[in-house]
């Protein structure tokens, strides 16, 4: 009876040394060395490695070749685009929002179930030893985005809070104390803005998707997609400091995602956005001498849009793009399922996919909150189409999400993506001998215990 967890036993012994190895081929020094097979099977064009680990979050459904609900998850990618770990949360269902800690840990908000009902789950990760280092369920439908402040309070974007009953709708931005449970802050959008704006006040009317701590954590910026708006809210004041868009005005924003405040080497205010609707990435400058608050752009508008990264052809649903510290722009494409670092001109340098629908990245250690330089000060403008992306097929990325599952513990033994099959790719340039020897081990052990 021992016969089946001994061959087992003895091939993830062997396995993990060539997992190891395969690993190797990911770093900076083996610029040469080939890529396993398995573990690169999720790498698009990669002309240059990336500067750190890449960390994306997969929220878990895909569109073709039906609809349907897939598992939440992270998923890291080394410099050379080769898949580092997976990591599938308990009791997730969706995977937003991720954050990397100062030091070295994630911040993920999700969505779980309890009783039939989406509630908000945050989980502190730490991914040196894979292990959880809190977490936390609160009675909160769905939220996308909360920001760990220090080790008691969390700063969330908290939308879908409406009271039909009553007529009532209490989107709003606050900060929770983990401590003493209570709420320290909060800012909501009623009666800031009228019931008829955005969604549908008795259900999910302003679908607030964002919150940032900006200007040393004195305000937040924050993105109420179903508003077409991005806005910065002074803590103090209760003020709206600054804005973009209009509700409506499609032509600057459609339900945008993730916007990140830059500032230009003049002081200038810039933000980039993920014009999630109009399948593009922009950058705006608020000009000179303009009102601040009046969200209006084009000609005569307080912003001036100075760069379009991507169109409904070359991008499907973005939902996050991060100015990266080099000048290049890290993209989320959802429903293309893949990241891609583009410089200021559009040339994909570095592409990964992540199947099934991208919702967030962050490059670690870079970050994903203070941003790098703002395209004027490189120098740069204009419209501007990605080139030089894989633009991977179905059959690529089922095979990419099939490694997935793998890294995750969740492949078969001996079907075509299972540990067998792996153990033989990833072994890439280890000496056959081994593998065989590993394998004669393996049956050794077996009939040593067969009895």
């Amino acid at each position: 009876m021992f016969r089946p967890v001994a061959v087992l036993l003895a091939l993830c012994l062997v396995a993990g040394p060539a997992t190891a190895l395969g690993g190797a081929h990911d770093g900076t020094a083996a610029t040469n060395a080939t890529t396993p097979p398995e573990l690169g099977a999720c790498a698009g064009t990669v002309t240059e490695p990336a500067d750190g680990i890449t960390v994306v979050s997969v929220q878990g459904a895909r569109f073709q070749p039906e609809v349907g609900k897939t598992t939440a998850r992270l998923v890291a990618f080394g410099p050379r685009g080769n898949v580092r770990w997976v990591y599938e949360p308990d009791d997730v269902v969706w995977s937003y929002d991720v954050d990397p800690l100062e030091n070295g840990d994630l911040f993920l908000t999700a969505t779980t179930r309890v009783d039939g009902e989406g509630m908000t789950r945050f989980v502190r990760f730490d991914p040196t030893d894979q292990s959880v280092v809190c977490a936390e369920t609160l009675d909160l439908l769905d939220t996308h985005d909360a920001d760990l402040l220090d080790d008691e309070r969390i700063a969330i974007a908290n939308m879908r809070n409406a009271d039909p009953a009553n007529g009532t709708n209490d989107d709003r931005l606050l900060i929770y104390n983990r401590t003493t449970g209570e709420t320290e802050w909060e800012w909501r959008f009623d009666p800031r803005y009228p019931p008829g704006a955005g969604g549908n006040y008795g259900d999910d009317w302003t679908h607030v998707n964002d919150i940032d701590p900006v200007r040393g954590g004195e305000a937040f910026l924050a993105s109420p997609r179903n508003l077409d708006e991005v806005i910065l809210v002074n803590r103090s004041t209760g003020d709206i400091d600054l804005r973009l868009g209009r509700d409506g005005d499609r032509s600057t924003l459609y339900e945008q995602h993730n916007p990140q405040l830059l500032t230009s080497e003049d002081g200038r205010p810039t933000l980039l956005v993920v014009d999630s609707e109009n399948d593009r990435v922009v950058e705006y400058e608020l000009r000179e001498g303009a009102n601040a608050t009046a969200g209006t752009a084009g000609p005569g508008g307080a912003w001036e849009r100075v760069w379009t990264l991507g169109s409904d052809a070359s991008f499907d649903w973005p939902r996050d793009a991060d100015r990266l510290a080099n000048g290049n722009t890290l993209v989320a494409d959802s429903r293309n399922h893949r990241v891609l670092e583009v410089t200021p001109e559009g040339e994909v340098v570095w592409e990964v996919y992540a199947p099934w629908l991208v919702y967030d990245v962050a490059r670690v250690p870079d970050g994903n909150e203070d941003g790098g330089p703002t395209i004027a000060d490189q120098g740069a403008s204009g419209r501007h189409r990605p080139t030089g992306d894989a633009d991977l097929g179905l059959a690529r990325q089922e095979e990419c999400a099939e490694t997935l599952d793998e890294v995750a513990g969740r492949g078969t033994l001996l079907g075509s993506g299972g540990a067998v099959r792996g153990l033989t790719e990833r072994a890439g340039s280890v000496p056959v001998v081994l593998v065989v020897l590993g394998l004669l081990l393996a049956v050794g052990v077996a009939y040593r215990l067969r009895g």
